[in-house]
């Protein structure tokens, strides 16, 4: 079973971390060990390698940074939780689409530990509450290995939504977690039961 290490982040900057995504998955041999990010960004929106720029309505002063991973613009800001996962495929003995797989099953666990029913669609990556998008899917791989990841939205300024297409979908509806429970709920308290149940729907444990 190959080695898993978990890097709990805080509020960090996008470029600087998809610089050192980028390096690390670049300089990765073999041998290095799996690593799983778990964080938030400040205000910032992201433009998969498919993205149409008709979909970004009107960023305004929030940044607009192009990505390689896929799908189209979303927006990641304080409140939302980022889980970066950079996995040797090969080794883990997982597909792509085992992986999507995978991220999905593990947030929908997750939002049922807190009484909150979810589902995937099988034409539109992510994870719904009642049609309404409350986790977003865009990955990357490279030589076998993924990066990039998922972002759930737990306790948000959602209006940035508004200014976009999210996802590429005109009038999509996005939710989060604060809105659908009766208990205030912090992205660090989410990341720990996410970063568990990442660990059994991988297999690292």
């Amino acid at each position: 079973m190959a080695d898993l290490v978990v890097r709990h982040l805080g509020l960090v900057e996008y470029l600087p971390t998809l610089e050192a995504m980028r390096s690390f998955t670049a300089e990765r041999s073999q041998w290095t060990a799996d690593e799983i990010w778990l964080l938030q960004h400040p205000p910032v929106y992201t433009q998969g390698q498919a993205g149409k720029p008709e979909h970004l309505l009107a960023p305004g002063d929030i940044p607009v940074i192009q990505v390689e991973r896929g799908g189209q613009v979303t927006y990641h800001g304080p409140g939302q939780l980022v889980v970066y996962l950079m996995i040797n495929l090969r080794r883990q003995g997982l597909g792509v689409r085992d992986l999507v797989t995978a991220m999905e099953r593990a947030l929908v666990d997750v939002l049922a530990s807190y009484g909150v029913e979810a589902a995937p669609k099988a034409d539109a990556p992510g994870v719904y509450v009642n049609g309404d998008k409350i986790a977003s899917l865009g990955l990357r791989v490279r030589n076998g290995c993924s990066f990039h990841g998922l972002a759930l939205n737990v306790d948000m300024d959602m209006s940035p939504f508004w200014r976009i297409n999210p996802c590429g979908y005109a009038g999509l509806k996005m939710a989060q977690m604060k809105d659908l429970l009766d208990a205030p709920v912090s992205p660090d308290e989410v990341a720990q039961r996410l970063e568990q149940t990442l660990r059994e729907r991988l297999g690292y444990v």
